[in-house]
């Protein structure tokens, strides 16, 4: 019986590429941690993981802790770090500071921000639901074959009524498109 594979770090995939010690190419890691040579690249760059030694042919050659690395890495970006907050954290880190304290203080800046932001986007849907309504009214009154009007209304608005940041109603735009 065929076991299902399993892609966490206690899988025998992740363990016997681990466990051997052997240097780990760039595309064999990239591939263990789901993202792109070129993103490996990139955190090289940035100052996030250590420069990889190379083989005689100019192959970078990643230890096995380059692993661990990522993961740590691509942990924090999926809590909203960015490559240059990380790298300036892990550099305290490797100089043997202990960036706790700033770790804790920039998670709790992003939790604030992603509040303000879910606050701005609940007023937008309300907006976006009496827009809606106000629309409805308008097509129940407006004969079939007639043009109701509805973005001129929209339009004649009160600029106040308008005022969310761009990036928002891009979101919506691809959200529909999909």
């Amino acid at each position: 019986m065929k076991k299902a594979l399993d892609p966490g770090s206690s899988s025998e995939v992740y363990t016997d590429a681990v466990k051997s010690q052997s240097p780990l190419r760039s595309g064999a890691l990239a591939k263990l941690v789901g993202i792109s040579p070129d993103t490996l690249r990139l955190y090289e760059r940035k100052g996030l993981l250590d420069a990889p030694v190379r083989s005689a042919n100019g192959y970078r050659c990643y230890s096995a802790d380059a692993v661990t690395s990522v993961r740590l890495i691509r942990a924090a970006l999926s809590i909203g770090f960015t490559l240059d907050e990380l790298a300036k954290i892990l550099k305290i880190r490797d100089a043997g500071g202990a960036p706790c304290h700033r770790v804790r203080e920039l998670a709790a800046s992003k939790l604030q921000g992603l509040e303000q932001h879910i606050q701005q986007l609940v007023g937008l849907r309300e907006q976006l639901r009496n827009v809606v309504e106000n629309w409805d009214r308008l097509l129940e009154e407006t004969p079939r074959q007639q043009r109701a009007g509805l973005l001129e209304n929209l339009a004649a608005a009160p600029e106040k009524a308008r005022t969310l940041p761009a990036h928002f109603y891009a979101a919506i735009t691809k959200e529909t498109r999909r």
